[in-house]
Protein backbone atom coordinates (compact mmCIF):
# COMPACT_ATOMS: atom_id res chain seq x y z
CA UNK A 1 0.00 0.00 0.00
CA UNK A 2 1.23 3.53 -0.71
CA UNK A 3 1.68 6.18 1.59
CA UNK A 4 -0.78 8.50 -0.43
CA UNK A 5 -3.53 5.50 -0.17
CA UNK A 6 -2.74 5.12 3.13
CA UNK A 7 -3.27 9.21 4.04
CA UNK A 8 -6.54 9.17 1.85
CA UNK A 9 -8.42 6.78 3.89
CA UNK A 10 -10.47 7.44 6.74
CA UNK A 11 -9.68 7.29 10.56
CA UNK A 12 -11.92 4.25 10.97
CA UNK A 13 -10.86 2.55 8.04
CA UNK A 14 -6.88 3.18 9.01
CA UNK A 15 -7.65 1.69 12.37
CA UNK A 16 -9.52 -1.64 10.60
CA UNK A 17 -6.22 -1.60 8.77
CA UNK A 18 -3.88 -1.88 11.36
CA UNK A 19 -5.48 -4.79 13.28
CA UNK A 20 -5.83 -6.92 9.60
CA UNK A 21 -1.96 -5.93 8.57
CA UNK A 22 -1.05 -6.72 12.37
CA UNK A 23 -2.89 -9.92 12.56
CA UNK A 24 -1.42 -10.98 8.74
CA UNK A 25 2.15 -10.10 10.57
CA UNK A 26 1.45 -12.67 12.83
CA UNK A 27 0.77 -15.42 10.87
CA UNK A 28 3.78 -14.67 8.78
CA UNK A 29 5.99 -14.82 11.90
CA UNK A 30 4.31 -18.00 13.02
CA UNK A 31 4.50 -19.67 9.54
CA UNK A 32 8.40 -18.28 9.23
CA UNK A 33 9.12 -19.36 12.59
CA UNK A 34 8.24 -23.23 11.91
CA UNK A 35 10.40 -25.89 10.29
CA UNK A 36 8.87 -23.92 6.98
CA UNK A 37 10.58 -20.68 6.36
CA UNK A 38 8.77 -18.33 3.98
CA UNK A 39 9.45 -17.71 0.50
CA UNK A 40 10.11 -14.06 0.38
CA UNK A 41 10.76 -13.34 4.18
CA UNK A 42 11.01 -9.59 3.11
CA UNK A 43 6.84 -9.83 3.57
CA UNK A 44 7.93 -9.39 7.31
CA UNK A 45 10.18 -6.12 7.04
CA UNK A 46 7.37 -4.26 4.47
CA UNK A 47 4.28 -5.36 6.22
CA UNK A 48 5.93 -4.11 9.73
CA UNK A 49 7.00 -0.48 7.50
CA UNK A 50 3.48 -0.30 6.68
CA UNK A 51 2.24 -0.73 10.10
CA UNK A 52 4.20 1.99 11.19
CA UNK A 53 3.26 4.48 8.43
CA UNK A 54 -0.54 3.45 9.06
CA UNK A 55 -0.05 4.31 12.85
CA UNK A 56 1.79 7.96 12.25
CA UNK A 57 -0.84 8.81 9.71
CA UNK A 58 -3.41 8.07 11.89
CA UNK A 59 -1.96 9.79 14.70
CA UNK A 60 -1.53 12.80 12.58
CA UNK A 61 -5.23 12.85 11.71
CA UNK A 62 -6.18 12.50 15.92
CA UNK A 63 -3.53 15.47 16.20
CA UNK A 64 -5.54 17.78 13.41
CA UNK A 65 -9.00 16.76 14.61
Amino acid sequence: MKLQEIKDKTADELKEAIINAKGELFKLRIKHNKMTPLENPAQIKTLKRQVAQMKTVLRQKELQA
